[in-house]
């Protein structure tokens, strides 16, 4: 048990340097390590990254968004007037229907022939169904009141309130999904992005980033879809108001084209998108590739072999961003965006795409900036904490435990600088309730020694010769102290799994923590024993 090979010595020696060469940049100046705008004097092996400071100790951006409730309901509405177009001509005989309106909260169109009422009505179920997750969840109450008139041959469908509701908890609950995933894409750690009320969403974000960006990359709607061009009419046409049914007249970010006529149902839209990178086109351009996934890829593929020499658009939030010919089909279910880019929109542009669209418009209610002045002063105390509570252990464990103490706590510095490396190494954030998670580590380091050197002074008080108690206290120990630590391991990992900002920097700390106190209380701290012991070879104790 006090036996170490050299391969095993210098493989633990080698742990122990290794931590201290990544914690080390978190002491060096910046003109050494490097930094942002800054070049650093360190070779370019040597590690130079620092531990990320959480939104609470280096302050950063504050957002307080909105979600447009009207276009939520808009948009509930809109499809239901293309499920309704589509419905009723989905099958032989054609229902034909026109009139098609939005007034408020309902729909209602005209059948051109009331005798066919019944049929519409059952071919128009499917809009007023209940999906299975509402069912699941007791929210079985259909969301259309539905009136029909077989004289007139008049049908309306009224949204009802609860079912709108459920759609504006709905898009809160997915705007701050894709608002956490576009973030994360910009390599930014630990955001803060929460509900607020009923419809607002709060997102702060830790660090010297640029808000205007922030800003431009979280409320755009990025809601890319795939349409025909609508050849039906002439532009001048369409923009004097004669607008064929099922055609919408869109802006084009083309100068020499500032309106598109298209088909309002898409042919594929962003939801069958599984990849997007930026790349360049044949021009060395910016442009942004894309990729479907098998179903979007079929659709896709089939829409343009089937108008090969006719032009679609790709549509990105009402505007058309491209509105290339179709030489051939495409049948790879990839493609490319040609849209007079740069480099950093063609690379925004991807991160939208690949993070999934908005469900819904966000409005910039308040900006501003959460001071870092708090988080220099939390530093301070916590650094101070952090002091006193280390100075405190280290003088407890040498008037109680004499020169195994010293161990111990030399143990205990090998333990402080592992965290620190494994922080700065994983480029892991570090939170004010990180710290506190560091602390407690510290206490839990030492309560394994005190564990270990308890039972060694019970074995050497009952007889044993110094190697063999030392030897017996680390065997009889080993399983309290794991047993320990993989229950409190167990809670550290629910509380990455579950926890967000603050709560997650203490999950972090802790589960690093708790695999480097293991480490150096039952391994590092044997190992500089064993050295005592066989050098010095004590004839007692001092314990």
């Amino acid at each position: 048990m006090l036996h170490f090979s050299p391969l095993k010595q210098s493989i633990i020696w080698f742990l122990v340097v290794i931590g201290l060469v990544f914690a080390l940049p978190n002491v060096l100046p910046e003109r050494i390590r490097g930094g942002q705008d800054v070049v650093g004097t360190l070779p370019s092996f040597v590690p130079s990254k620092t531990v990320n400071l959480g939104l609470d100790l280096q302050g950063g951006t504050h957002l307080l968004y909105e979600v447009d409730v009207s276009s939520v309901k808009q948009a509930k509405l809109e499809a239901a007037v293309d499920d309704a177009r589509q419905f009723l001509r989905s099958e032989k005989p054609i229902i034909p229907a026109t009139g098609f309106r939005i007034v408020d909260s309902t729909v209602s169109f005209r059948l051109a022939r009331p005798a066919q009422m019944d049929l519409a009505l059952k071919r128009l179920e499917p809009i007023n169904t209940v999906d299975q997750a509402s069912l699941l969840t007791g929210g079985a109450k259909p969301p259309f009141v539905i009136e029909s008139d077989p004289v007139s041959g008049r049908i309306s469908y009224t949204l009802e309130d609860e079912a709108l509701e459920k759609e504006i908890r709905d898009a809160v609950a997915r705007s701050i999904e894709v608002i956490r995933q576009r973030i994360d894409e910009l390599g930014t750690r630990e955001p803060t992005i929460q509900r607020k009320g009923d419809d607002r969403i709060i997102v702060e974000v830790p660090g010297k980033s640029d808000p205007e960006r922030i800003k431009e990359l979280v409320g755009q709607t990025a809601k890319m879809t795939f349409h025909m061009l609508d050849t039906s009419v002439s532009i001048g046409e369409a923009m004097a108001g004669r607008i064929p049914p099922g055609a919408k007249l869109v802006e084009s970010v083309n100068p020499s084209e500032p309106n598109v006529l298209i088909r309002r149902r898409p042919l594929v839209d962003g939801e069958d998108l599984i990849d997007s990178k930026p790349s360049f086109n044949q021009s060395g351009q910016p442009a942004v590739s894309f990729r479907f996934n098998g179903k979007g890829a079929r659709r896709f593929g089939k829409a343009t072999a089937e108008n090969v020499g006719r032009r679609f658009a790709i549509v990105l939030d009402d505007r058309v961003i491209s509105a290339p010919v179709i030489n051939s089909p495409i049948l790879g279910g990839s493609g490319i965006i040609e849209g007079g880019f740069t480099t950093e929109t063609a690379n925004d542009l991807s991160i939208l795409l690949r993070a999934g669209a908005l469900p819904a418009k966000l409005t910039v209610l308040d900006q501003g900036s959460v001071g870092a002045e708090l988080g220099a002063d939390s530093i301070s105390a916590g650094t101070i904490a952090l002091i006193i509570g280390f100075v405190a252990v280290v003088v407890f464990m040498v008037l109680v435990y004499g020169f195994m103490g010293l161990i111990a706590d030399a143990a205990l510095i090998a333990n402080v600088l592992l965290i620190v490396g494994a922080l700065s190494a994983l480029q892991a954030t570090l939170t004010l309730p990180g710290i506190a998670g560091i602390i407690l580590t510290i206490g839990m380091a030492v309560d394994a020694n005190v564990l270990i050197f308890g039972r060694v002074r019970e074995e050497y008080r009952s007889g044993r010769t110094p190697i063999n108690a030392v030897e017996t206290g680390f065997i009889k120990a080993r399983s309290t102290i794991l047993d320990a630590n993989i229950t409190t391991l167990i809670a550290a990992v629910l509380l990455l799994q579950f926890g967000s900002g603050p709560v997650k920097g203490f999950g972090v700390t802790l589960a690093i923590g708790i695999f480097t106190s293991v480490f150096t209380a039952f391994v590092f701290s044997r190992m500089l024993t064993s050295y005592w012991l066989f050098k010095a070879k004590p004839k007692a104790l001092p314990i």
